[in-house]
C-alpha cells in the first residue's frame, strides 16, 4: 500500500475517533463479509434502509448500459452491482451521511462532500473508458479517495484547522508537508489506510495513495494501476475545476488536458465526457442533498477570454503594455504622454503595492517604476513580482536619482533588467524601450516555442497511447487480441495466487465456421463473428475479459468464479449466440459454439496450465457434438 506505515494506522484506530459506517450500513456490511452470504439475505436486510435502496438502484442504473431495460428491483441491482461494490457503496453512503459536519473550524464539509461527489462522477465515467477498474466499484473508490482529509479534521480538529490555515495563506509549503511535519500521518496516507482497513483491494487503495503525484507511483504504463491513479488524478482535477468560480476555472484547463493526455484523451473526448460528469454531478448531488452548481461547457472554457492573452505582445510596429509607476501624478503624466505618443498602451498606478496588484491582473509588457515610492518602493515590488510565476516575465525599468554603483547593484539584484536617471531624457527612455522591446520579443520567441513543444509532446502522447491501443485491439471485433489476453491473465493470475482465490478459463469456439465461409464467403463469416461477439458480451459480467485469440476462436479470463459459477456462464454464453439470429444481409446463419472450461488447481504451474485445460475441455465438447459446454474437470454438460 505505497509507503503507508500499517503501525501509525494501527495506532490512529485506538483513538476511536476515525471515520466509521454506523446504522443499517454497518449491518450491511457485516453480512457481506460473509463468504456464504446469499442475495436473499442481502436485499432482506438493505431494505431496512429506504435511502440506501434508492441510492444502489440509482447506481445499478448508472452502468446498466447497452439498452437494457432499467433496474427498479433491488435484487436486480444487487446482480448488477456485485457484492464488493454494494459493500463500498454502502460504506460511502454511510460516511457522506454521517459526517456532514464537524470541529475543525477550517475544514470545509460542505465542499469536500461536493468534491468527493464530483471525483466519483468523473471516476466512474472515466473507467467506463478505460476499464482501469470496474466501473460499479469506482463510484466508491472516487467518494473515498480522499477520505483521509476527513478523517484527520475528525481526529485533531484544531490541529488540522490551524494546518489549513497556514496551507492557505501559501508560505511555500504545501499540506502534505504540514501534515507530515505536525501530524502521524498524511491525508494521502489514510485515505489507503482506511480503505485498506475497510476491505478494498491493494489495487485500489496503492492509485489512491499516489493520485497526487502518480508519476511517483512507479507504476507500469499501461497497467491498470497505471491508469486508475491518472484516472484519480483526473477525477480530483476535474472535481476541482466543478466547484471552482471564474476565471480560475478557465486557468484550469491546461492541467485538464495535460492529464487527459495521460490517458489518451484528446479534447473531442474529453470535454463531452466532462459535462455529462457536471450533468450526473447535480443529479446525485440533489439525490444526497449535497451541494452543486450549474456548469457551462467545458468546450467553452477553451475559448480565449476577452482580456489579453498571456505574453501576448506587439510585432515591430505595435505598441507594448506599459505600466508606469510613480507616487507624483505630474511625473505620471510626462512619462504616460511620452509613451503614448510611441504608440504605447499606457497604465497607471501611483505605489508599489497598487502596481503589484495591477501587475499581476494586467500582465504589462514593461513596468517603469520609480525607485522611491510610499507604502512599497520600487525595489521591494520588484523583489514581490519576481516571487510569482507571472512576475517573473516583465521587464522592470527603475527610475532613479541614484548614481553609485552599491545602490545600482542592489537594483539588479532584486531583479530589475534597466534602469534610467532622473530628471528623464526622452531619448534616452525611447533608447531604452526599444532594448526592452528586444529583450520581451525574445522572451515571447522562447514561450511560443515551449508552448509549440508542450503541444506537440501531447499529441505525441495520444498518438502513441492510440498505437498501443490499436496493438491490443482485434480490428474485426473490437475486442482485445490475444497479446492483451496473455497480459491480463498474467495479472489476473498472480492476483489469485496472491489471495487465493478462484479463477476460470473460458475457451470458445463457433461451430463449423470454416463450413459458413467456404459456403457464404468471408462477408458473411465476417458478420458471424461479429454478431457472436455481440452475443457473448451480454453474459458476462464487467471484470469478466473477452479476447480474440484468432480465426473463430475466443477466450474469456473470469476472476472469483467457481467451476459450477463457470460452467453456469458458459450455458448462458452457448445458449446467447444459440438464440441470437446471425444475419449479414446476405445470408441468416444458425449461431452454435463449443466452450471449453477450466478454473485454477493448487497443481498447475501458469496461466498455459489452465489454457491447456480449457483447451481440452474445448475438445471433448467438439467430441461431444458442439454445440455445448465442458470440462476435462468434471463431465460435460449439454
Amino acid at each position: 500500500m505505497g509507503s503507508v506505515d500499517i503501525a501509525k494506522f494501527e495506532q490512529l484506530k485506538t483513538t476511536g475517533d476515525l471515520p466509521s459506517p454506523k446504522g443499517a450500513a454497518l449491518a450491511i456490511i457485516r453480512l457481506l463479509q460473509r463468504e456464504d452470504v446469499s442475495l436473499v439475505e442481502v436485499a432482506r436486510t438493505v431494505k431496512t434502509d429506504p435511502a440506501f435502496v434508492g441510492r444502489l438502484i440509482r447506481a445499478a442504473n448508472g452502468i446498466n448500459v447497452g439498452g437494457r431495460r432499467a433496474i427498479v428491483s433491488i435484487h436486480d441491482a444487487l446482480v448488477v452491482l456485485g457484492i464488493p461494490a454494494t459493500r463500498s457503496l454502502a460504506l460511502s453512503f454511510s460516511l457522506l451521511s454521517g459526517y456532514r459536519s464537524g470541529n475543525c473550524r477550517n475544514f470545509d464539509y460542505k465542499r469536500f462532500w461536493s468534491h468527493s461527489l464530483a471525483c466519483a462522477v468523473a471516476l466512474q465515467w472515466l473507467t467506463l473508458r478505460t476499464r482501469a477498474a470496474p466501473p460499479e466499484e469506482a463510484f466508491a473508490v472516487g467518494l473515498l479517495a480522499n477520505i483521509g482529509r476527513l478523517g484527520l479534521a475528525t481526529m485533531f480538529p484544531n490541529e488540522y484547522s490551524r494546518l489549513l490555515e497556514q496551507a492557505k495563506t501559501g508560505a511555500g509549503i504545501d499540506l502534505l508537508e504540514l501534515e507530515q511535519q505536525a501530524l502521524v500521518m498524511t491525508h494521502n496516507e489514510l485515505s489507503a489506510a482506511l480503505m485498506h482497513d475497510w476491505g478494498l483491494p491493494r489495487s485500489f487503495t496503492e492509485p489512491v495513495f499516489h493520485c497526487e503525484r502518480p508519476d511517483l507511483g512507479n507504476f507500469v504504463e499501461g497497467s491498470r494501476q497505471f491508469a486508475l491513479a491518472w484516472s484519480l488524478a483526473l477525477a480530483n482535477h476535474i472535481a476541482d475545476m466543478c466547484l471552482t468560480e471564474e476565471p480560475r476555472r478557465r486557468a484550469l484547463m491546461p492541467d485538464l488536458m495535460l492529464l487527459g493526455s495521460r490517458l489518451s484523451m484528446d479534447a473531442e473526448t474529453l470535454y463531452p465526457m466532462c459535462d455529462k460528469v457536471a450533468a450526473e454531478w447535480r443529479t446525485w448531488a440533489a439525490e444526497l442533498e449535497v451541494e452543486s452548481c450549474a456548469l457551462p461547457p467545458f468546450g467553452d472554457l477553451s475559448l480565449a477570454p476577452n482580456s489579453p492573452p498571456v505574453g501576448a505582445v506587439a510585432g515591430a510596429e505595435q505598441g507594448l503594455r506599459i505600466l508606469v509607476v510613480d507616487d507624483e501624478a505630474s511625473v505620471r503624466a510626462l512619462l504616460v504622454s511620452l509613451l503614448r505618443g510611441e504608440g504605447h498602451e499606457v497604465f497607471e498606478a501611483s505605489n508599489g503595492r497598487q502596481a503589484f496588484e495591477i501587475a499581476l491582473d494586467l500582465r504589462p509588457h514593461i513596468m517603469v517604476a520609480d525607485w522611491m515610492m510610499p507604502e512599497m518602493d520600487g525595489i521591494e515590488m520588484t523583489r514581490a513580482l519576481r516571487q510569482t510565476k507571472m512576475g517573473r516575465g516583465i521587464y522592470i525599468l527603475i527610475v532613479t536619482s541614484f548614481e553609485d554603483d552599491e545602490r545600482l547593484i542592489e537594483a539588479f539584484e532584486a531583479g530589475v533588467d534597466d534602469f534610467v536617471g532622473k530628471p528623464i531624457k526622452p531619448r534616452v527612455l525611447s533608447a531604452r524601450l526599444r532594448g526592452a522591446r528586444r529583450v520581451v520579443q525574445l522572451q515571447q520567441e522562447v514561450e511560443r516555442d515551449r508552448e509549440e513543444i508542450r503541444r506537440f509532446a501531447a499529441e505525441l502522447s495520444v498518438s502513441n497511447r492510440r498505437l498501443q491501443t490499436a496493438a491490443l485491439t482485434d480490428p474485426l471485433t473490437g475486442l482485445p487480441n490475444r497479446r492483451y489476453a496473455v497480459d491480463r491473465f498474467q495479472q489476473d493470475w498472480a492476483a489469485a495466487v496472491r489471495k487465493s482465490r478462484s479463477l476460470a478459463c473460458l475457451v470458445i469456439d463457433i461451430d463449423d465456421f470454416k463450413t459458413i465461409n467456404d459456403t457464404h464467403g468471408h462477408d458473411v463469416g465476417d458478420a458471424v463473428l461479429q454478431q457472436t461477439v455481440a452475443a457473448l458480451k451480454k453474459g458476462l459480467r464487467t471484470q469478466d475479459t473477452l479476447a480474440r485469440m484468432g480465426g473463430d476462436e475466443f477466450m474469456v479470463i473470469c476472476p472469483d468464479t467457481t467451476m459450477e459459477a463457470a460452467l453456469t456462464c458458459g450455458e448462458r454464453l452457448r445458449h446467447l449466440v444459440e438464440s441470437a439470429s446471425i444475419s449479414s444481409g446476405v445470408a441468416t446463419v444458425r449461431g452454435r459454439i463449443s466452450v471449453g472450461v477450466a478454473v485454477r488447481e493448487s497443481g498447475m504451474a501458469d496461466i498455459d496450465a489452465l489454457i491447456k485445460c480449457a483447451d481440452q475441455g474445448l475438445y471433448l465438447a467438439k467430441q461431444g457434438g458442439r454445440n455445448c459446454v465442458a470440462s476435462p474437470q468434471t463431465p460435460p454438460s449439454k
